[in-house]
């Protein structure tokens, strides 16, 4: 018998118990549904996380001071001064970095007439701006002459500015006060709300580095240094280059620990895509065990089926039907309930997660091969569970099997 008769004959019996057929495709609807959903919210988390972290900084390299001892006793990192200005003008030379800027932060009061904030001060220089991907709005940045001469200007993030200057008022050109210190506003930072850790970005106040150095902590050494490497493929080699370098200028044995540590965003990025991974693989484990009891849906109905039918299958038998044509038939019929059923699953899963995306406002992002990875586990499903049950109707005694009541 070919393949169309036995399509046909499939397709009427699955036409003859509509409800059953339909009851029966529900389970892998939903199982294929919730597999496309889950993978498309893990998927937009991930891709919402890295696009965060981007916006934190560009393949930022981060060098601060490290723990060490001295004299038995380990010493802090916010105790320690072993790095200096001088680090930071040598590591400027290495071909790897494409922009770095030394750092000094304070924190206090900010005072504007009536109004003030508590907030902290970063001094860097203009590159830092590049590093971290923070704009100007309004005004300028300040130059280096302001660095050399360790001028009181500063730039103002937008949570800083609403809280100076509630009225609206334009910031450009005033003097505000952090403690004592006079400063006078020269720029605005464009707003970048909160980053991937809840921390809002735009609270923030921006000056030269020698100015905070200088006039508000008075100390002369840096507490940190940013940097951004060439090539993010290369961040690693730009890490290596930068930890050579400093263990040389600050004659560190070769069996001593480092007196400073390097993290970069890629270790950031890379964490939070293992945990990311993590959440995705246990939603879609979990969506999939809705394929499983889809797959056994189909099993038992196609038991049943047998069972119902096995006179018809005995007649059949009986006029020249082989056992191969049996079990193609009730084979075509248990793949066409998981083909059926994951085609409208597929459907139903695009319509979940885009519903999802404009009633939650969570990211979602349906990849290609979830949606082919679905579809053949329905087709593998359709064929795995439906083969016993075509293999029993296939191996049935004609004589028997017209017999049966």
């Amino acid at each position: 018998m070919n393949i169309a008769n036995l399509l046909k004959i499939a397709l009427k019996a699955l036409n003859n118990n509509k409800l059953r057929c339909f009851l029966t495709m529900l389970g892998i609807i939903i199982g294929v549904a919730s597999v496309i959903t889950m993978l498309a919210i893990g998927q937009g988390s991930k891709n919402s996380i890295k696009a965060q972290i981007s916006e934190m900084g560009s393949n930022m390299i981060m060098i601060h001071p490290g723990n060490m001892q001295r004299g038995g006793v380990r010493q802090s990192a916010d105790d320690m001064q072993t790095l200096e200005v001088s680090d930071y003008e040598a590591l400027k030379e290495l071909p790897g970095v494409a922009a770095i800027s030394p750092s000094v932060n304070s924190g206090g009061q900010l005072v504007n007439g009536n109004n003030n904030y508590p907030s902290s001060i970063y001094g860097v220089t203009p590159e830092y701006l590049d590093i971290r991907k923070f704009k100007v709005k309004d005004g300028g940045m300040f130059t280096e002459h302001d660095i050399k001469s360790a001028a009181k200007v500063c730039i103002l993030g937008k949570t800083v500015v609403d809280n100076l200057f509630p009225n609206g008022e334009d910031p450009v050109g005033r003097v505000i006060r952090f403690g004592k210190i006079p400063l006078t506003v020269i720029g605005v930072l464009e707003s970048k709300g909160t980053n991937s850790m809840g921390q809002d970005q735009d609270d923030v106040v921006i000056a030269p580095y020698t100015t905070v150095m200088k006039r508000i902590l008075a100390i002369d050494y840096i507490q940190g240094i940013f940097a951004s490497a060439a090539d993010e493929n290369r961040t690693d080699e730009t890490i290596e280059a930068i930890t050579d370098m400093l263990r040389t200028r600050h004659k560190i044995k070769e069996d001593a620990d480092n007196d400073f540590e390097i993290r970069s965003q890629q270790e950031l990025s890379e964490m939070m895509n293992s945990t990311s991974d993590m959440m995705t693989v246990l939603l879609a484990c979990i969506a999939g065990i809705s394929l499983l009891v889809g797959g056994i849906g189909i099993m038992n109905i196609m038991y049943v089926s047998v069972t119902e039918r096995t006179r018809e299958i005995g007649l059949r038998m009986s006029i020249g039907a082989r056992g191969i044509d049996i079990l193609s038939q009730f084979l075509i019929e248990a793949v066409i309930i998981s083909v059926s059923g994951g085609i409208i699953g597929i459907l139903l899963g695009v319509i979940a997660s885009w519903l999802v995306n404009v009633i939650a406002h969570w990211p979602v992002y349906i990849q290609p091969y979830s949606v082919v990875l679905s579809f053949a586990v329905c087709t593998v499903t359709g064929v795995f569970f439906g083969w016993y049950p075509a293999k029993k109707a296939a191996s049935l005694d004609p004589i028997e099997a017209i017999r049966y009541e």
